[in-house]
């Protein structure tokens, strides 16, 4: 147990450096972006106090060092700056909109989940057959379709011609499917070929003909004892895809009106926010460092001898 919690406290620490870099990363992609941000917040028509009123409320008549000092001192203090022009807080808005994404992310992973492991195992277990070919033909089709042509063609027939639901926004659950649908899609796909090749794998492996010579079920074999040991790539794909599903997130999240931190990012550049940009791409990079380094621990959870470093 001791040896864990170091562990544990270890791989934190790791992700102390990662942290600092991905921060630090943010702040320099948004200072070397051309244009003034003062000047496209306030407009052509602001007169020269305007400006230079918000130019010193941004901070921007700071040297880069300074400006760079007080970005780290508001992160720390939970001040991530305001709209100079509506006063908003930045945090604030993020916060309202952290819970939509998140929601919408978790819904997308578990139908990803739900999906690929009947087909990957199914492709696996029937290798070379006619199912297994249809499982590849379906992966590939859901890998090839992009979320911004599938998103509006799920809208055209499941809202517009058949009205099961919503076209767009957030009123309940059934404005969820569409959105969660459109991502699952390419990852479903990613992750039934990966769990395809690994239950291959395992399914050659020694405590399986030790297992199916006992005489246990078929079924047994399968998902208690290939599909544990077969999920530990699994886990490797899904962190990582993870990042490629926020990424989709913020295309998706505009075509279905959903009021995440994605629809919110291109609201920011469209109102030259580059506070609030900077605070929703800061966001969804920490989310997925969090999450794969959260897939660490489910290493340990599937197979207890791999040690957290």
């Amino acid at each position: 147990m001791r040896a864990l919690v170091l562990g544990a406290l270890r791989r934190i620490a790791i992700t102390i450096p990662v942290l600092w870099a991905v921060a630090s990363l943010v702040f320099l992609l948004i200072h070397i972006v051309p244009g003034d941000p003062a000047r496209q917040l306030v407009g052509e028509n602001a007169t020269e106090d305007q400006y230079q009123a918000v130019r010193r409320e941004m901070g921007l008549d700071k040297p880069l060092g300074a400006q760079y000092l007080n970005y780290w001192q508001g992160l720390f203090k939970g001040d991530w700056g305001e709209n100079p022009v509506t006063r908003q807080k930045t945090l604030t808005r993020i916060a309202a909109r952290y819970p939509a994404t998140l929601q919408l992310a978790t819904a997308s992973l578990l139908l990803a989940i739900l999906i690929s492991i009947p087909l990957g195992v199914t492709a696996a277990t029937h290798r070379g057959s006619m199912i297994d070919g249809i499982s590849t033909l379906a992966a590939l089709l859901g890998i090839s379709l992009p979320s911004f042509a599938l998103g509006p063609l799920l809208i055209l027939v499941f809202s517009v011609q058949l009205g099961f639901t919503p076209v767009s926004g957030s009123s309940g659950i059934a404005s969820l499917v569409l959105p969660a649908v459109t991502l699952a899609v390419a990852m479903s796909a990613i992750l039934t070929r990966v769990i395809r090749s690994s239950v291959i794998e395992e399914l050659g492996e020694d405590y399986v003909r030790t297992a199916r010579a006992k005489g246990l079920p078929e079924s047994r074999v399968i998902y208690k004892h290939v599909l544990k040991n077969g999920l530990i790539p699994v886990v490797t794909v899904l962190g990582l895809q993870f990042g490629v599903l926020l990424a989709g997130a913020i295309i998706t999240e505009r075509i279905f009106s959903w009021p995440g931190v994605g629809s919110l990012l291109i609201d920011s550049i469209n109102e030259r926010d580059y506070k609030l940009t900077q605070g929703c791409i800061l966001v969804i990079a920490l989310t997925y460092v969090a999450v794969n380094t959260a897939t660490d621990f489910v290493y340990r959870f599937l197979d207890p001898r791999i040690k957290l470093d």
